[in-house]
Parts: C-alpha cells; sequence; structure tokens
C-alpha cells in the first residue's frame, strides 16, 4: 500500500468495508459505490477503472487477519474531520442500496462512528435520509 492515500480513495475503502461487512458484495451495493463514484464532487475525475484498483486494494487489506480494524484506523488517519460525516453517509447509501441493512454492516458503520466520534443523533440522521432515498415507490 502506498504511504498516503487520498481522500476519494479513502472514502472508497470505507464504502467497500461496508459492502463486504456481511461477506457478499452485491450488485445493488457495487452499481451504487459506482454511481457515488460517477456523481459526487469528492470523486471528480475518477474512472471505473480507478474505483476498481481502489477496491482490490482494500479487499488485499480486509481479508488479512484484523483487516477491519486496519480500514477503521487508515480511514481516522487519513480523513480530515470535515470528511468523517461523508464517510458515514456515503456508507450509510451503500448498506440501504439493497434494501436490507445486515447486522455485520451496521456493526462496521457503529465501529466507524465510534472512531470517528460521530454522535448518535447524526448518524441516526444520515442513515433515515440514505434509507429515504433508497425506498421504492
Amino acid at each position: 500500500m502506498s504511504d498516503r492515500i487520498s481522500n476519494a480513495e479513502t472514502l472508497i475503502y470505507a464504502m467497500v468495508a461496508v459492502s463486504a461487512a456481511d461477506r457478499t458484495i452485491n450488485t445493488d451495493e457495487l452499481a451504487r459505490i459506482s454511481s457515488i463514484v460517477r456523481e459526487l464532487p469528492p470523486f471528480h475525475g475518477y474512472t471505473n477503472d480507478w474505483l476498481a484498483d481502489a477496491a482490490q486494494q482494500c479487499g488485499k487489506i480486509l481479508r488479512k487477519e484484523g483487516g477491519i480494524e486496519q480500514v477503521l484506523a487508515l480511514i481516522k488517519a487519513t480523513l480530515p474531520s470535515r470528511l468523517y460525516e461523508t464517510a458515514y453517509v456515503l456508507c450509510a447509501e451503500v448498506a440501504a442500496s439493497d434494501l436490507s441493512v445486515h447486522t455485520d454492516e451496521t456493526h462496521f458503520m457503529d465501529l466507524l462512528a465510534e472512531r470517528l466520534s460521530l454522535d448518535k443523533e447524526t448518524c441516526a440522521a444520515l442513515e433515515r435520509g440514505a434509507r429515504a432515498r433508497h425506498q421504492r415507490g
């Protein structure tokens, strides 16, 4: 792994980690990660090739013993505090994308919130907004 990864790469790691938390990354989650990278300002200028590379690098870390803790530590060490809520809401978006937030995904998000010192009310609001955006008519 490089000495320093970008904020955008760190946000990708967070999204890949929440998606992989239940040991399956489904097509809804992959599609949501891809659309987030295409649409949101933190990722302007990045391509799907770049996304695949970052996701693979994150996967290598996650497969190691203590991989989740390593990714959480990397997120905390790399992201500026102004992007903590961004990381959390992007994880909530990915978790909600298949309309079924699994226990392992919730556990990862709890660990992320704790690591980033996000309060429960903020997290609840971010999660509720993500769920609302993914409801089908």
